[in-house]
């Protein structure tokens, strides 16, 4: 474990090896119990894939703002597309930096009065007309990326002695796929050194590719700590549904991004596996559970056991606006 990295770093591939396995499970289940975090390597993933999604995430940051704006996601009742440098929100204050939100590439779902309001979260993505490329190679990435972190969750479960498949019908049909490409442009006119301020994500996993300008901040020992980036390696963490589903003992940790100095500027694509919106998640069994120290529960982020609830509050209060046009009803949720 290089100690210039304040993250485990677990390579995958031993997980396929019997003489590094049990290693490997232990390591997994440590990090995923005391830290929430980890650095992946050993994924598949060739450096290529990830030098071509990172190329063109500054590609599409390099299009004339009218480009941009084409695919605003204010056009999007699935909030999906383009969103304005400072335009997103985190702690109830403004993110300085733009992004594009991709999901799953589906058909606009028919929403009865009766029906979850969770159903508006699947739908087209808005792709920009000066970058035809970028639609297949998101996507691409968006299954690749899915089958590490579906492989990555059995073996997750198979470290805390749950069974590895417990989660699988939940993924197996339309699972919840998001990707975003994200740039933060430097410092803050303001002076203020938000790029992304302190959450934790709401769902199951995520599997981030950054680029070489650090920024990226994860709590430990109750202070923040640097993750520097290190090369072919993806950093993983997990969402409040892991905790939830464990009760507490799996780690879902605050996390944040401060904002590059001066012009420098920082590009990273975040990928999120979630299951389907109305999938329940439900405690995963286990002699883990004698350790689980229960659930803290938080009366400013109640946290749902069904999935879509929880993402569907998550993207009204990031993205206000976008409620405020398509679903004025659910501001305030």
């Amino acid at each position: 474990m290089p100690s210039a990295h304040t993250l485990p770093v677990l390579d995958l591939s031993q997980a396929d090896d019997p003489a590094q396995r049990a290693d490997f499970l232990k390591q997994l289940h440590a990090a995923a119990r005391d830290t929430g975090f980890l650095h992946l390597t050993g994924h598949g993933v060739t450096a290529a894939e990830s030098a071509r999604i990172l190329d063109l995430t500054r590609a599409f940051f390099s299009l004339p703002e009218a480009d941009r704006l084409a695919v605003s996601n204010l056009n999007s009742p699935h909030f999906r597309g383009y969103t304005r440098i400072g335009h997103e929100l985190t702690g109830g204050a403004s993110d300085w930096r733009d992004q594009l939100d991709v999901g799953a590439e589906r058909p606009a779902p028919a929403v009865g009065p009766d029906d979850p309001a969770y159903l508006w979260l699947e739908g087209p993505n808005q792709w920009p007309a000066a970058l035809p490329e970028l639609r297949t190679v998101v996507l691409d990435w968006q299954s690749r990326l899915a089958a590490v972190a579906h492989r990555l969750l059995q073996e997750l479960l198979t470290s805390i002695g749950a069974p590895a498949d417990f989660f699988d019908e939940a993924f197996a049909d339309r699972p919840h796929l998001h990707t975003k490409l994200i740039r933060y442009p430097g410092s803050d006119p303001s002076g203020a050194d938000q790029g992304v301020g302190a959450h934790k994500d709401y769902g199951f996993l995520t599997l981030l590719l950054q680029d070489s300008v650090g920024g990226l901040q994860v709590v430990r020992d109750g202070g923040y700590v640097d993750v520097p980036p290190l090369p072919g390696a993806f950093v993983v963490n997990l969402g409040e549904l892991l905790e939830i589903a464990t009760e507490g003992y799996l780690t879902a940790t605050d996390h944040r991004v401060v904002s590059p100095s001066g012009a420098v500027e920082r590009y990273s694509v975040p990928f999120f596996y979630n299951p389907r919106l109305d999938a329940v998640v439900e405690t995963v069994p286990g002699d883990y559970l004698r350790s689980a120290p229960g659930i803290a529960h938080d009366a400013s982020n109640p946290l749902h056991a069904e999935y879509g609830r929880n993402e569907l509050k998550g993207w009204v209060r990031a993205h206000p606006a976008v409620a405020r046009r398509w679903h004025p009803e659910l501001v305030g949720v």
